[in-house]
């Protein structure tokens, strides 16, 4: 059996953002060795997350701006006001909430070393918290 897993290290651009990274995926299971198996992606930061849906713009800017609705900034969440656990002030509990919502990883199957996915499916690295440096991991396992 085979296990990879390799860290990926973005910058984000923007407070808000949807990051196409299917090529990306693509690549490190074509790179792998895994003729089948699974593939899974998984985002290191509790203020973003992995989402996967059809992959056009104005898609994009549908999830962003309803999540945005959904979980606005000028609210007054719990989250805002000083964590003494660990000596500094929460103010990102919206992004929090959006990762909680739309979640943090993905996975697939592999075949004859190919991602298996639905014909308009991409994965987007999703950012609500930036912008940032980010990683995230995809792993791949199988033979």
């Amino acid at each position: 059996m085979i296990i990879k897993l390799e860290r990926i290290t973005l910058q984000t651009r923007k407070h808000n953002e949807a990051i196409d990274i299917t090529a990306k995926v693509d690549n490190v299971v074509r790179t792998s060795g895994v003729k089948n198996g699974l593939v899974n992606i998984l985002t290191t930061h509790t203020s973003s997350g992995l989402l996967v849906t059809e992959g056009i713009p104005c898609l994009e800017e549908d999830i962003l701006t309803h999540l945005s609705r959904l979980f606005p900034e000028d609210v007054d969440y719990h989250h805002r006001r000083y964590l003494d656990y660990d000596g500094r002030l929460g103010f990102n509990a919206e992004a929090h909430l959006k990762s909680v919502v739309g979640g943090i990883s993905c996975t697939f199957p592999v075949e004859n070393g190919e991602v298996v996915r639905g014909s308009r499916q991409a994965v987007y690295f999703m950012e609500y918290d930036g912008p940032l440096e980010r990683t995230y991991l995809v792993q791949v396992l199988g033979d």
